[in-house]
């Protein structure tokens, strides 16, 4: 029996570090979607050259875009990953073995994901498995209509067992520039919402986050990574009510009238 075909679909904005790594992560793809924002470097040169489909569009906004990048597939079985992500070499053998045997018998599959940051693989403070829907048909499952922390969804859907290998950040900074972008993107999705600003959330949220992250979430074993990834992620917690507030307070500024 002839094997399902399957597209792999990135979205890319100046990748030119992780493209090739990405892309060549799943051999297996007979088709390969690339829908680039604007790209200044040779992230389209060199996705062209591996044989990808590039596509050069404005940015929509993360779900946006990754749902018409699924949209430029040629196949419904589709993998979706980030330019800096890649399968791991379990992951592709496990799904190989499931195109080869004609035993997709799931809407899709979920897989865990697991992320290189300060040097190491993190597999505390609640980062992994962070199971994620990256292998799915497309005509039963779509990403999430929001603009942050998008997920794929659907019904019938199983897991694997190789992981997705995440470098989310080259750097602490690198880090902190991610944390500052989203946690801006959540206060303005929040102010949309009508979620109303609360000092005491302020205050208190992010004490919580650092003991969930630290304590509940095991970082204390990852040593002193596991301390920073914890203050990070409580001060992004913070940042995000802090947003929320500068957006429901702030008045635009005049300063040709001061008061």
């Amino acid at each position: 029996m002839k094997k399902a075909p399957v597209s792999l679909v990135i979205i890319t904005h100046n990748e030119e570090k992780n493209i090739e790594r990405c892309i060549q992560s799943v051999p297996f793809a007979s088709d390969t979607v690339v829908l680039d924002s604007g790209s200044t470097d040779r992230t389209v040169e060199i996705a062209r050259h591996l044989g990808a489909r590039v596509r050069v569009e404005p940015w929509r906004g993360f779900q946006k875009q990754k749902s018409r990048a699924m949209a430029l597939a040629l196949h419904d079985w589709v993998i979706s990953l980030d330019a800096d992500e890649g399968l791991s070499p379990e992951a592709t053998t496990e799904i190989e073995a499931l195109l080869a045997e004609d035993k997709m018998d799931r809407d899709g599959y979920s897989l865990p994901r697991i992320n290189y940051h300060l040097g190491r693989w993190i597999r505390h403070s609640g980062w992994y498995p962070d199971y994620q829907l990256r292998f799915f048909n497309r005509t039963k499952c779509h990403w999430t209509e929001t603009e942050v922390h998008e997920k794929v969804i659907g019904e019938n859907i199983g897991r694997l067992k190789g992981a997705i290998l995440h470098w989310s950040s080259d750097s602490l900074a690198a880090h902190v520039d991610t944390i500052n972008l989203y946690s801006g993107l959540t206060a303005t999705q929040w102010e949309r919402a009508g979620k109303p600003f609360s000092l005491g959330k302020m205050a208190i949220k992010p004490f919580l986050k650092f003991v969930e992250k630290f304590f509940i979430k095991s970082g204390w074993r990852g040593g002193l990574a596991g301390f920073i990834i914890a203050v990070v992620s409580s001060f992004e917690t913070f940042l995000r009510f802090a947003k929320l507030w500068e957006v429901k307070h702030m008045k635009p500024q005049n300063p040709e009238k001061p008061e």
